[in-house]
């Protein structure tokens, strides 16, 4: 079908599944749902990933193109884009193997410094591994982040200081994946950098981090985007230039499409260090990238219409 006729076509809206995020999910799904009807499409239904007959109603429901609101474990790791792959759905944003890499922080990390894209120093835990807290305070100092290697929005992320916390909080990140990352703290301005688009990806408006607490957590995340976001980034245009140019070369070397959104701490050098990208961002209006995307100009409805159309370009 042409991009003519892009609102015609049959819509699986998939959310929900079994992940920390589902609630996050539902949300993205609402506001899609609602921004997609705004752009004019008529045939969009909802569909809750965990129900018992969620395969059955996929695949009889002769749908044209699949839109993936789901975040974190199934969603967004490249395990609901394998079942669209076996059922021949096009469908938004990544394709199995990219997302699998970004959804592993420790995989991603490593394309990121096979690319040339600065990262912060740090080490990979797996599960029944001892950790030797001196050892990894010696190496990395303090303070350090500990984060679950496979999760996303701060679930299980601990802001340590001390060396006697690092056991609790490797031991936190392991509940929710089989390893862990120990980093260290990086310190300056947080970023996060949009990036949208399939072999043309481009850079989105730089969105600037701003909170009270030790980190851009869980709570901060969904509190009125205009508490924590400050467009553009106050960065010197160099810098700027370059954080943008990083998360697109981040997005080209996980291979991502549709859209990206890398996060990085942008050193008092101007060293932009990535933290991490996200495949499928969080697609509310108030969400990172559609505020940016707002900012560029562009609508979340118009938004959402234009994920539909690169789905249907790349085909998956």
């Amino acid at each position: 079908m042409s991009s003519t006729d892009v609102t015609k076509n049959h819509v699986a809206l998939l959310w929900g599944g079994w992940a920390d995020e589902r609630d996050v999910s539902h949300s993205s799904a609402e506001a899609v749902a609602k921004a997609l009807a705004e752009a004019g499409f008529e045939h969009v239904d909802m569909l809750d990933v965990a129900d018992p007959q969620f395969v059955v109603a996929l695949s009889d429901g002769h749908y044209d193109v699949a839109f993936v609101a789901m975040h974190g474990a199934f969603g967004e790791d490249g395990c609901i884009q394998g079942l669209l792959e076996v059922l021949h759905i096009p469908y938004t944003f990544s394709g199995v193997l990219a997302s699998a890499m970004g959804a592993d922080k420790d995989v991603s990390k490593l394309l990121y410094e096979q690319a040339g894209i600065p990262v912060p120093r740090g080490l990979c835990v797996h599960r029944g591994e001892v950790v030797n807290p001196g050892a990894v305070v010696e190496e990395l100092g303090l303070p350090l982040f500990i984060k679950p290697a496979v999760n996303g929005s701060s679930y299980g992320v601990t802001r340590v200081t001390a060396p006697e916390q690092i056991d609790d909080a490797v031991k936190l990140a392991l509940e929710s994946s089989d390893h862990a990352l120990i980093e260290e703290c990086v310190v300056g301005t947080e970023i996060t950098v949009p990036v949208i688009g399939n072999e043309d990806a481009r850079a989105l408006p730089i969105v600037e981090v701003v909170m009270e607490g030790e980190f851009y957590d869980l709570k901060a995340k969904y509190e009125p985007s205009e508490l924590h976001h400050v467009m553009p980034a106050r960065l010197a245009p160099d810098v700027y230039g370059r954080a943008q140019e990083l998360a697109v070369m981040a997005h080209q070397a996980l291979g991502c499409a549709g859209c990206s959104r890398s996060d990085f701490i942008v050193k008092a050098d101007g060293t932009p260090v990535i933290l991490e990208t996200n495949t499928i961002p969080g697609m509310t209006e108030r969400s990172l990238l559609p505020d940016s995307a707002a900012h560029d100009g562009i609508p979340f409805s118009k938004l959402c219409r234009m994920f539909i159309e690169w789905a249907l370009e790349a085909g998956n």
